[in-house]
């Protein structure tokens, strides 16, 4: 969610081979994976300078008909300019330059590679010691999804990707036709076009063909399509997709899309329903649904509004979505919602409270305006409530579907520095679920997480990310790091249900001061972790600063901004996330460093890391 979007919201919380695709022709450096540990998944993007280093919300996807085959998607800035173009203390988006990048394995997540395409690209502005002319984008060497800027579009970051099957020429969609990667992601107009109204979209690009994508070719994907309903007054928002994966469905092929819409830009986005996207003919065309009612009621413990969903198909079709509806109040008491449809999405169920649910927002930056949970100047954990949610459906022919539900989320009930990491199972439908486990590490905070089942449903698998240490009240000092890790865990499931989840893995730790805000007045790690799963191994991917460095100078910074801002009682410096162009007008307080010759080459460098891990 963007700055200007959070300004009204938060204020009122803080108030309250395919078989042969081994031998893939790679863009950019593989990694390898250690038996039983971890591979860099963006692997072509730089080490230094920032922000080109800066990757985070990472998704993942399994072709079930190739489970060998995955995709996943990250937030990248890998082609925005330097620091050192124009002004060497400002880092910003460079305008019409794209951030959703894309990574493929076909190895069942032990080696990467990450293609290169052509399209706008910034990222040979690097700049020299001392001001400049700036930069001015060019059409070269991209890292993200391609064709964009040929529709007039930038991608903007909030990646989503599904794999389902290919329709043929009458429509019929058919695995035997093939495997459809679709890369749904935020989009927002190039200056002078005009490809859709209001302030940001959804947009869906697929390819069919990996082995092409993989090596870098534009033409191996689609011209992206607007998929959201836009008029000018409205924000998309937090999107997921997912394609009806499973043979035995009446609605096999379907795919869908969730999403918040933020509407009144100016007014608050106080009307704010969630809305459902439904193609039947492979992406090219879309048809919408509101699926909650727009009104947000502050007043109410499910307060102002709906965000944060999921969306998934059992082996009948029945489409269910859940969101989290958040709550008001610093943390806010609101709710994990669900919204089912029988029909293929002509028809949606209200949506029903399953879940009490509490944000993690124990503690409010006020120089950033958004909750943290690390420390001063720390990461925003804004959508911790959010549910991410799996269905053993039995893909990709649906027989051996035992359509079991597995949910999690992070959960900030019992106040700062004890965050949980929630887990529970559903085999009714979600008309009933289990007794709600927290199933952390001893010791690990929770940031974000998600849950994966294998489609015959006997295998869980749940990934997240966690702090390490209680929040720290200062920026300044080594005594004063963020430790973050990754963590990997793995249940096996019965009739009789979902046993323990045991520690499969768990990441090298990294200090998140390392990340930032492009605006620098903050970290950065976005909004999610994703796991997928077969029959025989899981898949997981997390945020990761490993290879991030401190910077002492921004780290003063940061406390300067919070230092400022207590004292004054007002905001010192916008919040900002890929999709955001620059700057906000006004200059902050505290001056900026210049960040290329104070900072350690690697600050900034947040990566993804993943996973694949057999069945224990």
């Amino acid at each position: 969610m963007r700055k200007d979007l959070l300004a009204g919201v938060l204020g009122r919380i803080s108030a309250a081979g395919v078989l042969a695709l081994a031998t893939v022709a790679a863009g950019g450096p593989a990694a390898v994976a250690q038996p039983g540990g971890d591979t860099l998944v963006t692997v072509a993007s730089p080490s230094t300078p920032f922000s080109q280093n800066k990757q985070n919300e990472p998704a993942v996807a399994i072709d079930s008909a190739h489970p060998n085959v995955l995709a996943a998607g990250a937030n990248d800035n890998i082609d925005l300019e330097a620091c050192n173009a124009g002004a060497d203390n400002t880092c910003p988006f460079t305008p019409g330059v794209g951030v959703s990048g894309v990574s493929f394995s076909t190895d069942s997540g032990a080696t990467w590679t990450q293609p290169t395409y052509t399209g706008r690209t910034a990222r040979g502005c690097l700049g020299v010691v001392g001001p400049d002319a700036g930069c001015t984008p060019q059409v070269g060497p991209i890292g993200t999804v391609p064709n964009y800027y040929e529709a007039g579009l930038k991608s903007g970051g909030d990646p989503a990707v599904a794999f389902g099957p290919v329709p043929d020429a009458s429509g019929h969609f058919s695995w035997a036709n093939g495997s459809r990667l679709y890369y749904a992601n935020l989009a927002e107009n190039l200056a002078g076009a005009q490809a859709f109204n209001g302030f940001e979209a959804i947009a869906v690009s697929h390819t069919d063909d990996i082995a092409a994508a993989a090596a870098g070719s534009n033409a191996a994907w689609s011209t992206p399509v607007i998929a959201s309903k836009q008029n000018s007054a409205l924000f998309s928002d937090k999107e997921q997709v997912w394609a009806d994966n499973a043979a035995s469905s009446q609605f096999f092929g379907n795919t869908y899309i969730c999403y918040a819409g933020f509407r009144a830009k100016g007014g608050g986005f106080t009307p704010q329903p969630l809305f459902m996207l439904t193609s039947r003919d492979g992406g090219d065309s879309w048809t919408q649904k509101q699926v909650t009612p727009a009104a947000n009621n502050p007043v109410s413990p499910q307060g102002f509004g709906r965000s944060g969903c999921t969306v998934r198909t059992d082996s009948t079709g029945v489409v269910y979505v859940f969101a989290a509806q958040f709550g008001v109040g610093s943390p806010g008491t609101g709710a994990t919602i669900m919204v089912k449809s029988f029909d293929g999405g002509d028809t949606w169920s209200n949506p029903v409270s399953i879940f009490t649910a509490v944000d993690t927002c124990n503690a409010f930056e006020p120089s950033i305006g958004r909750c943290v949970m690390d420390g001063v100047g720390g990461a925003r954990d804004d959508l911790g409530p959010a549910p991410a949610v799996d269905i053993a459906n039995g893909a990709p022919t649906g027989t051996d579907a035992t359509n079991r539900m597995v949910i999690s989320w992070v959960d900030g009930r019992d106040g700062l520095n004890n965050e949980h990491v929630m887990f529970s199972t559903s085999t009714s439908g979600g008309s009933s679920w289990s007794a709600l486990r927290q199933v952390e590490q001893p010791g690990d905070r929770g940031y974000y997480s998600a849950p994966a089942i294998s489609p015959d449903g006997s295998q869980v698998w749940l990934v997240y990310n966690a702090f390490l240490e209680p929040f720290k009240t200062s920026t300044i000092g080594a005594e004063n790091d963020h430790p973050l890790v990754g963590v990997v865990q793995h249940a096996t499931a019965s009739s009789a249900g979902v046993g323990a989840l045991s520690l499969i893995h768990r990441s090298a730790p990294g200090d998140a001061r390392g990340s930032s805000q492009n605006n620098l007045a903050a970290e950065f790690l976005g909004d999610y972790v994703y796991a997928a799963a077969t029959r025989t191994y899981g898949a997981a991917v997390w945020n990761d600063t490993r290879n991030a460095a401190d910077c002492p100078a921004v780290d003063a910074y940061r406390q300067a901004l919070h230092d400022e801002a207590v004292a004054t009682g007002t905001q010192t410096a916008e919040p900002e996330e890929p999709g955001d162009d620059g700057e906000q007008p006004g200059d902050p307080p505290a001056v900026a460093p210049d960040v290329q010759q104070v900072c350690p080459a690697a600050f900034g460098n947040s990566d993804i890391f993943g996973g694949g891990y057999a069945n224990p």
